[in-house]
């Protein structure tokens, strides 16, 4: 119940600043909860729609950790992220690559052939997206998203 009471009070904090998705719960676990995402009407009015995953096609899924509440399995519920988590998500997972690609290229293309240059230029990410993985329990800790039940 008290658990219940703190997602209430972020929902009423996030309500005007939040991303909010509706959806249900398709597993829960001992330490996740996933949850399927609908399509949202509320993508379209973002700015960061052309970048989201979420918003591209009807259904999504999404793992959240679990906090012990009591939810049960096929039980609709509301997602919600800060906008400014989601502009740093879009940052980490898009930008960011596109810009270490970028420099890369520049870099290596000054002592280097063209073609080898594009494939180190290539071949960056794959220490990248390792290390996100790595630093996957962190940004789960970052980005935190709450979950509130569907009345």
């Amino acid at each position: 119940m008290n658990m219940e009471k703190l997602d209430l009070e972020s929902y009423r904090t996030l309500n005007k600043e939040g991303i909010k998705h509706e959806g249900y719960i398709s597993n829960i676990t001992r330490n996740f909860i996933t949850v399927s995402l609908k399509g949202n009407i509320n993508c379209e009015g973002c700015k960061a729609q052309s970048a989201c995953g979420v918003s591209d096609s009807s259904e999504k899924e999404i793992e959240i950790v679990n906090n012990n509440q009591s939810f049960k399995l096929n039980e609709y519920v509301e997602v919600i992220l800060e906008k400014s988590l989601g502009l740093k998500a879009v940052f980490w997972a898009y930008i960011f690559p596109f810009l270490l690609i970028m420099i890369s290229l520049v870099i290596t293309s000054n002592f280097l052939k063209e073609w080898i240059a594009g494939l180190i230029s290539l071949f960056i990410l794959i220490p990248y997206y390792f290390t996100l993985y790595v630093l996957k329990k962190s940004f789960q800790k970052a980005f935190r998203i709450s979950i509130l039940k569907k009345y």
